[in-house]
């Protein structure tokens, strides 16, 4: 007699990226505030300004097959698939200053960024992050 082990659920994959609450807030209020045409906010990066490297963010109206999707309280993020190795692991936040009020990315793989603040040097997630994470 022969015995067939139950199938595995698949592993949960890891998010490539975390929202804060205040972060969360923000973006779902800004979603609501565009309408329902707004399948949520597209975070990439691109190269550019003084550090090499710069976050990008725009609104889309629909999710492209390979994007990350991280969904939470209401709000979406949308994760470019070109910038999920620079991305992996990274905390988005919304901060309010006296002086200003931003997105903030807490990114374990910014290396180093310029004074100004609009740019940033990163490194792609190492293979054994990836690992770790269970990619």
């Amino acid at each position: 007699m022969t015995t067939q082990a139950a199938p595995r659920a698949p592993r949960p994959r890891p998010k490539v990226l975390s929202l804060t609450p205040a972060a969360a807030e923000r973006v779902r209020k800004l979603m609501e505030s565009k309408g329902p045409t707004v399948a949520g906010l597209k975070i990439g990066v691109k190269k550019g300004g003084c550090a090499g490297m710069e976050y990008t963010m725009d609104w889309v109206a629909e999710v492209a097959k390979f994007d990350e999707i991280v969904e939470q309280d209401g709000a979406r993020v949308i994760v470019d698939p070109q910038a999920v190795l620079f991305l992996l692991g990274t905390e988005m936040d919304w901060k309010v200053d006296t002086l200003s009020a931003q997105f903030v990315f807490n990114n374990p793989n910014q290396s180093s960024a310029c004074g100004c603040g609009e740019s940033v040097a990163l490194v792609p997630a190492s293979k054994e992050r990836l690992e770790a994470l269970g990619r």
